[in-house]
């Protein structure tokens, strides 16, 4: 996928965040996340979208903290957010190929690395923003979720900070069953996981299913479609991907 594409995807899925936080209330219980309010969700996300949009918008060529959360709520904090939200569209859309800013996992620019985090941030806070709404959420490509999925596994968890670890190597295996070529190998241990793609020997332990359900089943929002070998791999997944 290109960066006009995840632009694309970023602009829409933030649309639809904020509408299904309107209609929830902000005062709404967010099942998918439940230490949260949609209050929370929305001073999140906002406050993730400015730290994005100023590095891009700024240069900044270091890490730059973020400016906090604000004290808003109600109408007033879904302006704010779409407010945000369509500035970071817009930086992303008018940035040159080359702009040279931080970023933190592999990419090939940073232009691309934030218009990709982006949109994969704003899709999986939507499905939270959708949770407390409720009714059926929006539907996500099983391409973009596939492309999801590999960021998780081969960016985020290949970083030393990740903390699914194992006492004796295991092999994880995850398959998307809707998209071509779309399975990885995780082999566990007690260092980082080391992701690669391909159906690479005998797993100990396989995820499967539609590349959409096993995205928001990574991220710790939906459970796993399908589980088969050694279910206490799919319990570590659960109880020490978590992302901060």
């Amino acid at each position: 996928m290109d960066t006009d594409a995840f632009v694309g995807i970023l602009d829409r899925e933030g649309g639809l965040l904020a509408s299904a936080a309107e209609e929830a209330g902000a005062d709404a219980e967010v099942p998918t996340c439940p230490e949260w309010r949609v209050r929370d969700l929305l001073r999140h996300t906002g406050m993730v979208h400015r730290w994005a949009t100023a590095f891009v918008a700024e240069g900044h060529t270091a890490y730059h903290p973020d400016g906090g959360l604000p004290d808003l709520d109600g109408a007033e904090l879904v302006a704010w957010f779409r407010q945000g939200h369509r500035r970071l569209v817009d930086t992303l859309a008018a940035a040159p190929p080359d702009v040279a800013c931080w970023y933190f996992l592999p990419a090939p620019s940073p232009l691309a690395f934030w218009a990709r985090r982006q949109a994969h941030e704003t899709t999986v806070h939507r499905l939270d923003a959708e949770s407390a709404r409720g009714g059926t959420p929006a539907a996500i490509a099983p391409d973009f979720a596939a492309d999801g999925i590999d960021e998780l596994l081969r960016g985020f968890h290949a970083r030393s900070r990740s903390r699914v670890r194992s006492a004796e190597p295991r092999v994880l295996r995850v398959r998307a069953t809707d998209t071509d070529d779309a399975v990885w190998t995780v082999r566990l241990s007690q260092e980082p996981p080391a992701a690669e793609r391909g159906d690479t020997g005998e797993a100990d332990c396989e995820l499967a299913g539609p590349a959409g359900q096993l995205y928001l089943a990574l991220w710790n929002r939906t459970p796993f479609p399908a589980v088969s070998g050694d279910a206490s791999l799919a319990a570590l997944w659960r109880e020490k991907s978590a992302i901060t």
